[in-house]
């Protein structure tokens, strides 16, 4: 059979695709952006075809339904690999479970059957004329399901951006084809804040012309992005890509001219947006997809000199150790590729990590704390945390003493929060504060 007739011998409806999936079954949804939402509502309204089936899957752009709608016990159950907002309340309440796991390991976890995968449903493009079509705008995890599930099903759109790189695959490794277009979701950034700006000034700071960066999505990557227009031939490795980026390389600031590895290229695992930007991506040579366990692997990254990498945290106590997941006991997210890329920074020639944060949470609450909520995890150890950067400035702590380490947050802490912080310092080392 040529590749039309293996395409059209495999187009079905929802309802047929979905049947094929038996009871006990471990289902993986594509990574945000990327899952099939037509599906999933279709898999959600039939609730009562399915036994015992688990859902599992990072980030979503779908409505959880499967955890947070009455009567999906015995049909469907989620496990989370990266809690998120539609999430938190089932997995807090013991409706939905949590699976922590580094991002650039999930592959291997998948591929050695230690997190077996039976199913998998994801969105693609349309074939080309050689039969290729394009996961789009999620590699990381979702290439190594479709090559190691029993079952593939992928939902056909042709508002889909055909990314390039690891995302091109054959119409021959799915096994159901259903067709449904529907606008792409989107994420669109918002203002930036006073405080957003201060960040993204100190953090821009420490990144230097020929740079390589690794970027996540929201406000204090979007700061970052707008204090390096002046840089120049800056590099992309990242787990993430956003609008961001693209105005940069638009700009002429972005050119991957001095990377060790993939010179020439944006290598990234997922991408989120605004059509805008998955326009830009569709077909766009400069863009390169690949899989997290090559983009997140800390000796991939290593490769790369002068890699700076900028992430998040919920709380940092005054040892440097960083909670970027949980509000003490309840899990709000996951590590993500946080540690991933300050391990790979920390083995990279001139590598820098770069943890950025809010001082406070709304003004009310200090994200700098004597000692983590009790219960919080521990997302990066003190040993492993470089730089520390708030709109109030940069704390270094690599080579530091605990001492040291105290004074410096103390330093970049809001000042309405200082006093308090200080009194913990001085309690638990017996000195005093002059620093």
């Amino acid at each position: 059979m040529n590749w039309k007739e293996i395409y059209e011998s495999r187009i079905m409806s929802a309802e047929d695709a979905l049947k094929k999936i038996p009871a006990n079954s471990r289902v993986f949804f594509a990574h945000s952006m990327s899952e099939p939402t037509y599906l999933v509502d279709c898999m959600c309204d039939h609730k009562d075809w399915f036994t015992n089936v688990e859902i599992c899957h990072l980030g979503s752009s779908g409505k959880h339904r499967y955890c947070n709608e009455a009567g999906m016990e015995g049909h469907l159950h989620h496990n989370s690999f990266f809690v998120s907002g539609n999430s938190r309340e089932a997995v807090f309440e013991g409706r939905a479970d949590y699976t922590p796991a580094f991002f650039h390991e999930l592959p291997r976890l998948i591929r050695e059957k230690i997190v077996p995968v039976d199913v998998v449903m994801l969105t693609v493009t349309p074939p080309d004329e050689n039969g290729n079509i394009s996961i789009g705008l999620s590699c990381d995890y979702t290439k190594g399901c479709i090559e190691n599930a029993k079952l593939v099903i992928a939902q056909v759109n042709d508002q889909w951006p055909f990314t390039l790189g690891g995302a091109v695959i054959d119409v021959s490794q799915i096994d159901c084809f259903v067709l449904h277009n529907a606008p792409v979701p989107e994420l669109k950034p918002g203002p930036l804040t006073d405080i957003e700006i201060g960040i993204g000034r100190n953090c821009a700071s420490l990144i230097q012309d020929g740079d390589t960066l690794q970027l996540g999505i929201g406000s204090i990557p979007d700061a970052v992005c707008a204090f390096l227009k002046e840089k120049k031939d800056l590099g992309i490795h990242t787990e993430l890509m956003c609008d961001g980026v693209m105005d940069l390389i638009k700009a002429g600031v972005i050119t991957n001219s001095k990377k060790e590895i993939d010179k020439g290229v944006c290598t990234t695992a997922f991408i989120m947006g605004t059509r805008a930007m998955y326009d830009f991506v569709d077909h766009n040579p400069m863009i390169n997809m690949q899989p997290v366990d090559y983009t997140n692997h800390p000796v991939t990254i290593a490769k790369l000199d002068h890699i700076v990498s900028i992430n998040s945290a919920v709380q940092v106590d005054l040892q440097g150790q960083v909670c970027s997941e949980s509000i003490g006991l309840k899990q709000i997210s996951a590590v993500g590729g946080q540690v991933d890329f300050v391990r790979g920074a920390a083995m990279s020639k001139y590598g820098k990590a770069i943890i950025a944060m809010p001082s406070t949470v709304k003004g009310k609450v200090s994200k700098i704390v004597p000692v983590l909520d009790e219960g919080a995890a521990v997302t990066t150890s003190r040993n492993d945390v470089e730089y520390v950067v708030t709109e109030y400035g940069i704390a270094y702590l690599k080579g530091k003493t605990l001492k040291q380490r105290a004074e410096a947050l103390i330093k970049i802490a809001h000042p309405q929060f200082r006093q308090e912080l200080i009194d913990a310092y001085e309690k638990r080392y017996h000195c005093t504060y002059d620093a």
